[in-house]
């Protein structure tokens, strides 16, 4: 676990935001992905909600230079191992499984696995899980939620996904226990739609020189 959990913070690192994508249209990723690369958010998670996501992920893990792109809303095993085969670096889940843990056990690919409470946290703490998804933020309490457990949970790190914007952003980054968020405010659907990639630059520009 520990290779992993090191693979995972690499990547995690990397940036403060990491763009959290809906991809209707495979034909938009790698434009998209380089838009991103290029105001320097390199982590990017194509979240599987899409018919497309797993062509996206495939196109930008061949074709996106400096991108570590990572598969979320794996759900299942089946969903995993079509998710690494596309060339995922990483896995994010929204809460965790049993068959899911198996999953990961089996692989080399890390996971950020989703927990929302105390007793998740401390049930993924014992399968030797540090970093986690903390999933849905806001809904689940927001940075307020986080700071508390960072005294009794100490050692956990969290990346805070879920109602996230540039407006709350510092509030989760600016806790001790919080190494990077998640959010998809870097790429609105219209910018995507219209393939304005120079706004989006923009756009990822203004989220990684947020305060990681």
């Amino acid at each position: 676990m520990g290779e992993k959990t090191e693979k995972l913070l690499s990547i995690l690192k990397l940036q403060p935001v990491v763009p959290v994508l809906i991809v209707d249209d495979a034909r938009s990723a790698v434009p998209l992905a380089r838009a991103l690369v290029a105001g320097g958010l390199k982590a990017i998670e194509i979240t599987m909600r899409t018919p497309a996501a797993l062509e996206a992920v495939r196109a930008v893990a061949a074709e996106v230079e400096g991108a570590e792109v990572g598969a979320g809303t794996i759900l299942n095993a089946a969903h995993w191992h079509a998710a690494v085969e596309a060339g995922s670096k990483f896995i994010v889940s929204p809460g965790t499984t049993q068959e899911l843990l198996d999953a990961a056990a089996d692989s080399d690919v890390p996971l950020l696995p989703g927990a929302a409470t105390a007793s998740e946290v401390m049930a993924l703490r014992e399968d030797g899980y540090q970093v986690l998804k903390f999933f849905p933020a806001e809904q689940a309490g927001g940075a307020a939620f986080l700071k508390a457990l960072s005294s009794p949970l100490a050692g956990t790190l969290f990346c805070p996904t879920g109602g996230v914007s540039l407006k709350n952003a510092n509030d989760y980054l600016s806790l001790p226990n919080v190494i990077c968020v998640g959010g998809s405010w870097v790429a609105p659907k219209e910018l995507v739609a219209a393939g304005d990639w120079a706004g989006i630059t923009k756009l990822a520009a203004e989220a990684a020189a947020l305060k990681a």
